[in-house]
């Protein structure tokens, strides 16, 4: 069966590029474009990792990521936060809250699908 991967973005640039990378890698893909829908698509979607970008509207990434992590059901969720936001505060806040990965953008897409792979491996 293949793993779910679950795209959290407001960039439609960004989540068409993530999409057709990991449909290709043979991942079975949803999409959010908000904090809330992201929630949403969790409970129904039940991906296996999300790709989750931190500035967005509604909820932020970092609170995604907080209310997932607060979720025991949810313990094995892998979660690749994606930001522009590269300061090592970012990074340690990103990380603090759970996040598995924090990759900062502009990112290569051959190191973002190596990371996704060895997270759900």
């Amino acid at each position: 069966m293949a793993k779910r991967v679950l795209i959290v973005d407001d960039e439609p640039n960004i989540v068409m590029s993530l999409e057709f990378m990991m449909k290709k890698e043979g991942f079975e893909i949803a999409v959010a474009g908000d904090g809330d829908t992201a929630l949403e698509m969790v409970a129904s979607f039940s991906p296996d990792l999300v790709l989750l970008d931190v500035m967005m509207p509604n909820k932020s990434g970092y609170e995604v990521c907080q209310i997932l992590r607060a979720d025991p059901t949810r313990a094995g969720l892998k979660i690749i936060m994606l930001t522009a936001k590269g300061r090592e505060t970012e990074v340690a806040k990103g990380v603090a809250l759970g996040a598995d990965v924090y990759v900062t953008k502009p990112f290569s897409t051959k190191e973002l699908v190596a990371q996704v792979k060895t997270l759900l491996a």
